[in-house]
């Protein structure tokens, strides 16, 4: 099955949009005969072979006795990996509208269907995504005028090639229409292997889309790729260091069927446009540091994370899973309780247990250093002449969640209205607040804060009034620009939010008129998350205008 469509596919009825670019099937993508050579089935994509069935090689090609290293690469073919990644990239970050917006089908072999099982880290890039995210990207893209005007019918690959050319001698005599366009797609993959022996470096396999193997063959030696391991196999290029890995790696079971990469890929959903995953205790210990006493929670921790689109929004989301970085559940958050006035917060559960949990690390850590014995006079201190209990009396007045808020009201005078909303004991978090307040003014920072106290909750405030209404249930949660901007707030352990339209007369009259209309763009931005005893997940969100 062909890999790849020539045909558009019809956009939404929305007059913004220009319909033209739908339907336009730039020559880049335009099917051509197979070149001399070639084989017949060079751009199709063919079924990976089941567990019960004998692993096979790309094109057909058979394993055979290894091929002797290479000689020594040279120097000048190092550019060969940039030119490829930054020519697939500028095309998403910099524009491809007819280009990239022309075939929306999302289908095909993925790079992690082709690179070796037992990667410790991988990241792809993927230019074919399926049919809402293009047109979710192309929608944001119009936005901003360092895009709008980019996304024109012209290959993006072709003017990051040229710009690297004028940088590279060993590329002036490589023909772009020539030597790059006919063979190159839209997908690129990278993994980090295992290094081979202790103290040796990681390997890496470059997995790279291609229309053509004759042509890519050709046009991977032009790059400067010539002294590098070449195979192929289901309509990518395999690159690697040597040629007896390129064979080694082609023949392979693939990343994609490594239980742990499938398990973390599949709790991620929708991989968009980019996408990563990494062992953090592999990558850990590939980097030096396993024995690190700091990196003892990422035992058997692996990470998954995607960037994706929505006509409203651009998404990093990704999900944690594994050793000890998800140990217990967090309560929920009631940053959506906060007033509809608000116009930024920060919520966070379970800062208490994690400082009663950290301290004797935390503790032991500032003993240690420049500054061990001022740190031993400070709590001291605090414990003589202030009664300050280390860290228990920070425990009780974090408590169970903690939520800082900045109002739109008063946002621009001379006070602010800014308050916090603990959950913790009343009683027991109002000595500490009357500990601390002394503490501060004998330290020459006097502060006076409001105060209000609620079933279970302490509130401390920049006026009373504020305090007022930060201990009544207010309405964020049924906000459009906070549910956008912060999904599934209801059930989440940690939250950020800024309401960047409430915020734009802080700063909008100050920015150059050139800039003024992209900031204005820019809606809100939230993250939020939720930890369970198996995983940890976090969505980043900038809203759109």
């Amino acid at each position: 099955m062909p890999s790849d469509t020539t045909s558009g596919y019809p956009f939404p009825d929305d007059q913004d949009l220009d319909r033209t670019v739908a339907y336009r099937t730039p020559r880049a993508f335009r099917p051509a005969g197979p070149s001399a050579g070639a084989p017949q089935d060079a751009g199709h994509t063919r079924r990976l072979p089941q567990w019960d069935e004998p692993e096979e090689i790309g094109y057909g090609t058979v394993p055979g006795p290894a091929a002797p290293p290479p000689a020594a690469p040279r120097r000048k073919g190092r550019g060969w990996i940039v030119a490829i990644v930054a020519a697939v990239v500028v095309g998403l970050l910099s524009g491809g509208g007819v280009w990239a917006m022309s075939r929306l089908s999302g289908g095909g072999s993925q790079p992690q269907d082709v690179l070796p099982g037992g990667a410790i880290a991988y990241v792809r890039l993927d230019l074919d995504p399926s049919a809402g995210q293009k047109v979710a990207l192309f929608q944001i893209a119009r936005k901003f005028s360092a895009t709008r005007d980019s996304f024109t019918g012209d290959d993006p690959r072709k003017a990051v090639f040229e710009a690297l050319r004028q940088g590279e001698q060993d590329l002036a005599s490589v023909d772009y229409a020539r030597d790059v366009e006919p063979w190159l797609g839209d997908r690129i993959g990278l993994a980090v292997l295992p290094q081979r022996g202790k103290g040796g470096e990681p390997d890496v396999a470059l997995a790279v889309q291609v229309k053509d193997e004759a042509a890519a063959r050709s046009g991977l030696a032009k790059l400067g790729a010539d002294h590098a391991g070449l195979a192929f196999r289901d309509g990518y290029a395999l690159l690697a260091p040597t040629q007896r890995q390129a064979d080694a790696y082609a023949a392979a079971a693939p990343l994609s069927r490594d239980p742990g990469f499938d398990g973390d890929m599949k709790a991620l959903g929708e991989q968009g446009v980019l996408s990563f995953w990494a062992d953090l205790e592999k990558v850990a210990s590939a980097a030096g540091q396993e024995s690190s006493a700091a990196l003892q929670p990422l035992r058997g921790a692996r990470l998954a994370g995607a960037l994706r689109f929505d006509g409203s929004y651009a998404e990093l989301a990704g999900v944690a899973r594994g050793g000890t970085l998800t140990t217990g559940s967090a309560r929920p958050v009631r940053i959506g309780e906060l007033p509809a006035s608000t116009v930024g917060a920060a919520a966070f559960s379970g800062l208490g247990d994690i400082l009663g949990r950290q301290w004797p690390a935390i503790e032991e850590t500032a003993r240690s250093g420049a500054e061990g014995e001022s740190f031993t006079r400070f709590v001291e201190q605090a414990k003589q002449q202030y009664g300050l209990a280390l860290p228990d009396d920070l425990v009780t007045l974090l408590g169970t969640s903690l939520t800082v808020a900045v109002d739109e009201q008063g946002l621009d005078g001379d006070q602010p209205n800014v308050g916090a909303v603990l959950a913790t004991d009343p009683d027991k978090a109002g000595q500490v607040l009357d500990k601390l307040e002394k503490f501060l003014a004998d330290s020459g920072e006097p502060v006076q804060l409001a105060r209000s106290s609620g079933d279970g909750t302490v509130v401390v405030a920049s006026s009373q009034e504020y305090a007022g209404r930060l201990a009544q249930k207010g309405a964020l949660g049924d906000d459009e620009t906070f549910r956008l901007a912060v999904p599934d707030a209801a059930n989440a352990t940690y939250a950020v939010y800024a309401d960047l339209d409430k915020a734009e007369k802080l700063y909008l009259n100050g920015l150059p008129e050139g800039e003024r209309a992209d900031v204005q763009a820019l809606r809100a931005v939230g993250l939020s998350g939720r930890q369970t005893p198996t995983e940890t997940t976090f969505a980043l969100r900038v809203v759109f205008d």
